[in-house]
């Protein structure tokens, strides 16, 4: 629809959001980017060439080229002479360099793991007492009891699978993208302490773990953020102290076989 692209492109250029004047390359970037969020697309996935693009921003070619050129220099997206336009992973990508140089078995490191966890959590937990919807509640209620029948049956796999899922849960009760995405990296890490710096060992009691987790649901069901933030930290703290003590416990026995 050549008319069509037309027509929007030259309104594009003269008229913003509020009635001022905005290049139409500005929106031609804004309407890519917004392309590559509802088409689910990640770093590494091509993108339409420029002429399918044009034509589904509707915005002309000449624009999406300016446009493409812009979002290449911004690292949001990769030019690829003879391949073709790929969505780019930002070189200053969150945790790119925490989960490079992560030591799973360093206890000073993991001591930081669960200082921002315990910053951060205490942070969604509080907002998902705020926020949660009743969709949402039910996901993290659910999530938690896979914790209690997970820990009742000494099933430390589906355990860690749950404990993900339930803090999962609570980071998009937040509704905060950067704070969800936040948990998740931490949740990350942690498993690799649990699978490297534990050996896939239990580092603490499953079954305290998810008494907590329902404690937990219960508060931020109901939408008492003070009590959800307090069972938070001593969930985080206890949970520390536990893999803290399995740490020491790991390194000492390894020092009197040496």
């Amino acid at each position: 629809m050549p008319g069509r692209s037309k027509r929007l492109s030259s309104a594009a250029q003269q008229v913003g959001a509020e009635g001022g004047y905005r290049p139409g390359y500005e929106i031609a970037a804004e309407r890519i980017l917004e392309y590559i969020v509802r088409a689910r697309l990640e770093p590494g996935d091509r993108l339409p060439t420029e002429k399918d693009l044009a034509e589904a921003v509707g915005m002309s070619r000449t624009i999406v080229r300016e446009a493409v050129k812009i979002l290449s220099a911004l690292g949001r997206i990769s030019v690829q002479m003879g391949r073709g336009i790929y969505v780019a992973e930002p070189e200053g990508a969150l945790w790119r360099e925490s989960l490079a140089h992560f030591l799973p078995a360093d206890l000073g490191q993991v001591e930081e793991i669960f200082e921002f966890r315990r910053f951060v959590e205490t942070t969604t937990t509080k907002l998902a007492a705020q926020r949660a919807t009743p969709a949402q509640v039910k996901a993290l209620r659910e999530a938690a009891q896979l914790t209690v029948d997970a820990a009742a049956e000494g099933d430390l796999e589906a355990f860690n699978r749950a404990d993900e899922k339930f803090h999962g849960a609570i980071g998009d009760a937040s509704s905060n993208m950067f704070l969800s995405a936040s948990v998740d990296s931490v949740q990350r890490l942690q498993r690799q302490v649990s699978v490297i710096g534990l050996a896939g060992v239990a580092g603490g009691s499953t079954v305290v773990a998810a008494e907590q987790h329902a404690a937990i649901a219960a508060a931020i069901g109901s939408g008492d953020e003070e009590q959800a933030v307090a069972l938070m930290i001593e969930h985080i703290d206890t949970t520390l102290a536990q893999f803290k003590h399995e740490m020491h416990t790991r390194m000492f026995s390894a020092d009197g076989t040496s």
